[in-house]
C-alpha cells in the first residue's frame, strides 16, 4: 500500500469515527473503534493461515464477501474441527470461531441483525479465554458492549453497533488488508484520538516527531554514534509504554537500517492503555513471542521479572525509551530508600517522581546501552533531593546529552520539555547541550518539528560538535561543577543576539547624501510652485 493510500485509509476511518461518536467522549469511542479494527486484523490473519492450512479443502466462495469460507468448512467437516483448531493454536496461537470472524460480524451489521451485540460479546470472550498463549487474556476487558453510552436499551445498543461496524466495514472494503496498512491506520487513529483527548493524551501517546528523535538516539551505537544505527538490539524497554507507539518506532528504525530486535518489553499502569499496546504490537506484525507487555505500576516495581534479586539474572536492556507522566506525585515509603533502584542515588521527592522514573530505567540499562527519556525542564535545575540525584549522575559520568525542545509540542501540556540521554559507560568526559527550543513550526493547537528540525537534532547528537552558535555546545565537567551541577541550558548556550556594529562614518556619508537629495527635490518643487503663483516651501 502506498503512503498516500495509507493516509487515505486513516482519514477515512477518522471521518467515520468523527461522524459516529456523537456525544460520546473521544476516549470511549476510541476503544470501540480500535477494538473493531483489531478484530478485523485478527480475522484476516486467521483466515489467511486457515487457507494455507486447509489448502484445496478451503471453500471457494467466488469473491462473495457475504459468505464466510470457514463457516462453510465448519458446517461440512464437524469431526475435523478439533484437530484443525489444535493446529491453528500451534501456528497462530489463537482460534476464532467462524461466527466471530470480522466478515460474519460485518454481515450481521449490514442486515441489522438483533444478535450482533451478543455475538460480538461472545467472540471477544472466546478470543480472550481460548487462545493458546496468554497474549489475549483480558484484551477486551475494557470494552463494555453493555454501556449506556451506546444506548439505553439492548436494541438501541445493538443498532448503534450495527451502524458503527457497517461503516467501518464499508470504509475498509476498498483498501488492502496487509498488516502494515492496518497497523498504520491504527497508529493514525491513536494520534487523532490523542489530539481530541487534550491532557488525557499524555497517558497513552508520544507525538511522532518526539518519538522519531528518541528512537534514532537509542538505536545509534552508544560509544560511536557516528558509525550509525546498530544492526542488532537484543532487547528494548519502555517502562511507561502507553499505546506502545514509541517501542514500535524503535523497531521500525532498526528494521529500516536492515537490523533486527530480539524482544520488545513494555510496562503500562492503565489497563485500557495496556490493552491498546498489546493490540498495537500484534497489528504491526510483532509476534506474541517477540514482545512482553506487563500491566502494573513501574514505580512500585510490580513486574516479577524486574524484581530478580540475583544480579546475574537481573534483566538488562540495550535501549530504553520513556515518556513518563511529568512531575507525577507519588508516595515513596521509607523502605524504598533501600530499593536497589534508588539506593545509590536517593529518592525523588513526593512532589515529582521524574527522577524516580529515570532511576528505574537506568538501573536496568546495559553497560553498553543507551537510554533516552522525556522530562520537564525542572529536573535540570531543581534543588533538594533532585539536585543530589542529578549531581551523582553527573559525577559518575552518566548524563551524556541534554536536549531542550520547544514548548507546546505535546497534547497533554504546553510546557517546554527536555530529553536526557544517559549511558552507564560513556566515552567523552563532557555533556553535550542542544538548544532546539527556538526551532519549530508554529501551529494553531500544537507546535511542530519539521523533518529538518528533527534531522538537525539527531545529526548534532551523532556528530557531537564542539560548538554550534546559539544551538549546541560540549561542556566540560569542570564548568558544570562550577555551576553547582545545574544543567539549565541557558547557562551554557547563549541565545542572545548581539547588537550589530554601527559604522558611524558610513552612516554620516549616507545622511549627507540624503540631505542633499531632499534639498534638490524641494528646490525643483518650488520652481513649479512659483510658475503657478503659489507660495514656495520653506
Amino acid at each position: 500500500m502506498t503512503e498516500q493510500n495509507q493516509k487515505q485509509l486513516g482519514n477515512t476511518l477518522w471521518s467515520i469515527a468523527d461522524q459516529l461518536r456523537g456525544a460520546m467522549d473521544a476516549d470511549d469511542f476510541r476503544d470501540y473503534m480500535l477494538s473493531f479494527l483489531f478484530l478485523r486484523y485478527l480475522s484476516d490473519n486467521y483466515e489467511t493461515a486457515a487457507k494455507k492450512e486447509l489448502g484445496r479443502d478451503y471453500p471457494d466462495v467466488d469473491g462473495d464477501t457475504r459468505k464466510v469460507p470457514l463457516a462453510l468448512w465448519y458446517a461440512n467437516n464437524v469431526d475435523d474441527i478439533p484437530a484443525f483448531e489444535k493446529q491453528m493454536r500451534r501456528k497462530v496461537h489463537y482460534v476464532i470461531q467462524p461466527a466471530h470472524l470480522w466478515n460474519s460480524i460485518a454481515n450481521l451489521a449490514r442486515t441489522q441483525n438483533a444478535e450482533l451485540l451478543n455475538t460480538l460479546q461472545a467472540g471477544f470472550k472466546y478470543i480472550e479465554t481460548e487462545s493458546f498463549e496468554s497474549t489475549f487474556q483480558g484484551l477486551f476487558s475494557e470494552i463494555d458492549l453493555g454501556s449506556p453510552k451506546l444506548g439505553k436499551t439492548y436494541p438501541d445498543r445493538n443498532a448503534k453497533l450495527c451502524t458503527i461496524i457497517q461503516k467501518i466495514a464499508e470504509g475498509l472494503a476498498g483498501f488492502s488488508t496487509a498488516i502494515d496498512a492496518l497497523g498504520d491506520a491504527y497508529e493514525y487513529l491513536i494520534g487523532q484520538f490523542a489530539a481530541g483527548s487534550g491532557k488525557k493524551a499524555g497517558e497513552f501517546y508520544t507525538p511522532q516527531q518526539i518519538s522519531d528523535i528518541l528512537s534514532a538516539i537509542v538505536t545509534l551505537d552508544s560509544q560511536e554514534p557516528k558509525t550509525g544505527t546498530k544492526k542488532r538490539l537484543e532487547s528494548v524497554l519502555d517502562f511507561a509504554c502507553g499505546s506502545g507507539s514509541l517501542l514500535l518506532n524503535v523497531r521500525k528504525k532498526v528494521n529500516k537500517a536492515g537490523g533486527t530486535i530480539g524482544k520488545i518489553f513494555g510496562q503500562e499502569k492503565n489497563i485500557t492503555t495496556y490493552n491498546l499496546a498489546r493490540m498495537n504490537m500484534l497489528l504491526h506484525g510483532v509476534k506474541d513471542t517477540e514482545f512482553d507487555i506487563f500491566h502494573g505500576d513501574t514505580l512500585l516495581n510490580e513486574w516479577d521479572m524486574m524484581r530478580e534479586q540475583n544480579p546475574a539474572k537481573k534483566p538488562s536492556f540495550d535501549a530504553i525509551v520513556a515518556n513518563p507522566p511529568f512531575s507525577y506525585r507519588w508516595a515513596p515509603t521509607a523502605a524504598m530508600a533501600d530499593d536497589v533502584r534508588f539506593k545509590s542515588h536517593g529518592l525523588a521527592p513526593k512532589s515529582a517522581a521524574d527522577f524516580a522514573f529515570l532511576l528505574h530505567g537506568f538501573h536496568f540499562l546495559k553497560d553498553e546501552g543507551v537510554m533516552a527519556i522525556i522530562l520537564p525542564h525542572g529536573v535540570l535545575f531543581r534543588g533538594g533531593a533532585e539536585e543530589r540525584i542529578r549531581t551523582k549522575l553527573l559525577k559518575d559520568g552518566h548524563i551524556d546529552t541534554v536536549i531542550g525542545l520547544p514548548a507546546n509540542l505535546f497534547y497533554s501540556t504546553g510546557i517546554p520539555v527536555c530529553i536526557l540521554v544517559l549511558k552507564k559507560c560513556k566515552k567523552p568526559d563532557d555533556v553535550l547541550f542542544i538548544n532546539a527550543a527556538e526551532h519549530f513550526v508554529k501551529g494553531k493547537r500544537q507546535n511542530q518539528l519539521s523533518d529538518e528540525h528533527i534531522a538537525k537534532i539527531i545529526d548534532t547528537y551523532q556528530q557531537r560538535p564542539e560548538r554550534i552558535e546559539r544551538y549546541a555546545r560540549r561542556v566540560e565537567m569542570a564548568e558544570i561543577e562550577k555551576n553547582d551541577f545545574n544543567l539549565n541550558i541557558s547557562r551554557y548556550i547563549s541565545t542572545a543576539v548581539g547588537e550589530a556594529e554601527v559604522d558611524l562614518q558610513l552612516i554620516n556619508t549616507e545622511l549627507v547624501t540624503l540631505a542633499q537629495t531632499i534639498k534638490d527635490a524641494r528646490d525643483k518643487h518650488n520652481t513649479f510652485l512659483k510658475e503657478l503663483g503659489l507660495p514656495a516651501l520653506p
